[in-house]
């Protein structure tokens, strides 16, 4: 076991130890995930203004290589940004490994992909991160001077020789990555002519989509009390009571800071939520920073391109894990918003009025129309039929007269056909 110690940069508290700090918590939380790692203990550092050499103050630094030494740490893990000198500084004078938030959650979602797709989009982002970190620290490595003479300047350095392995290794992925985008393209076109609703699930990571998607579709999706159980989107057909058949996707968690990288090569998996007829926005209300959390997944659909015409529930879930008094407020929070409801998707409280919201937004408000389809049209007909809209059916020489009662949902899937 590699023993591993956290560090949670703060430019705005005063307090430089462990305390009931939500983010210090989030990160040992994050480096618990990872398979291997005993996770000593974690600091609070009061950060009035990173050091563009070391990121820390050289009292700082030297304090917390006193500490490291004393319970043999070995890997280091900061909870923020740290650049690429200043990594190789820190490293160098602590004598241990380091691994910045960025390069954790990486590590973390390379243990976690199961599917080809995931293991696919995480080695892209791997890479793209990995691009970045291309520090020059040997000048002998530089090759043969180019140029004739001595007017051409140094050659092909191995930073350089790195730098273009790695493009070359990502414009291969990137093309393997096509070809799930364009597959997955294909299955959103099949499922429009269904065309069966998309209901998606978001949320921060460890929210409880996949015990609520489980619970929902009767599904065996892995769903453990762990950050980022599911990597790939999970997709399950799902009937509503007294209502239409629907598809449920579970989709990768959220949190806050996601790094540029994983966002961009995860866009494949989250475009099933940009493709949702309506969205559920799973929340682990029982958790401090739960406001927070809320807010980092709304920055991260809003950069997906989410808008505001998707019709979008909050689900306040795990109020099994609140005491009496804090589950009575949340429940009553939860009854004045029409757009919120309170459930625990481990025991089922509040799931039947959730179906029935679900149900109404899905199917809106249902007019009547008369159709006239000719008897080339069967296809059509056999639709119509098959979703049980039609209300009455006369023939003549022409074809067929329908009355329909529907949704303008139904009505626009009918008009693909």
């Amino acid at each position: 076991m590699t023993r591993a110690w956290v560090l949670h940069p703060d430019i705005t508290s005063d307090r430089s130890r462990r305390a009931a700090h939500p983010a210090l918590a989030e990160a040992i939380a994050l480096a618990g995930a990872l398979p291997g790692l005993e996770v000593v203990d974690g600091t609070v550092v009061r950060l009035p203004k990173p050091q563009p050499g070391k990121l820390f103050g050289s009292g700082k630094i030297i304090e917390l290589e006193h500490l490291f030494k004393e319970h043999d740490v070995e890997l280091v893990l900061v909870d923020g940004p740290v650049t690429p000198v200043q990594q190789r500084n820190l490293e160098k004078a602590w004598g241990v490994k380091l691994l910045d938030r960025t390069g954790l959650i990486l590590e973390i979602f390379s243990d976690r992909a199961a599917t080809r797709e995931g293991v696919l989009q995480v080695e892209m982002a791997a890479l793209s991160y990995q691009r970045t970190r291309l520090v020059r620290a040997w000048t002998h490595l530089e090759r043969q001077r180019g140029g004739l003479g001595f007017v051409g300047g140094p050659g092909e350095t191995q930073i350089e020789a790195d730098r273009r392995a790695i493009d070359d290794q990502l414009v291969n992925l990137r093309r393997q990555l096509d070809k799930v985008v364009r597959t997955r393209s294909l299955h959103r076109a099949a499922r429009a002519k269904v065309p069966y609703p998309i209901v998606a699930l978001v949320g921060y990571t460890n929210a409880g989509k996949s015990t609520l998607f489980n619970r929902l579709t009767g599904a065996d999706v892995m769903a453990k009390d762990m950050l980022f159980a599911t990597l790939d989107p999970t997709m399950r057909a799902v009937k509503l009571p007294n209502g239409p058949d629907v598809i449920l996707s579970d989709t990768v968690g959220f949190i806050s800071d996601l790094p540029t990288e994983l966002v961009a090569a995860f866009r494949a998996t989250l475009e099933e939520v940009l493709a949702a007829d309506l969205i559920l926005h799973v929340r682990d209300i029982s958790h401090a920073a739960t406001e927070d959390q809320a807010q980092d997944v709304r920055d991260i659909l809003n950069t997906l391109g989410v808008t505001d015409t998707t019709p979008l529930l909050e689900l306040w879930n795990k109020i099994d894990a609140m005491d009496p008094e804090a589950r009575g407020a949340a429940e009553a929070r939860a009854e004045r918003d029409d757009g919120v409801f309170a459930i625990s998707a481990l025991t089922g409280d509040g799931l039947d009025p959730l179906m029935a919201a679900v149900n109404r937004l899905l199917e809106g408000d249902r007019r009547e129309d008369t159709l006239h389809l000719g008897f080339d049209e069967g296809r059509k007909r056999a639709w119509l039929f098959d979703k049980s809209l039609v209300e009455t059916e006369a023939q003549d020489e022409n074809g067929y007269t329908l009355r329909v009662r529907w949704s303008a949902k139904e009505a626009r899937q009918f008009e693909t056909l």
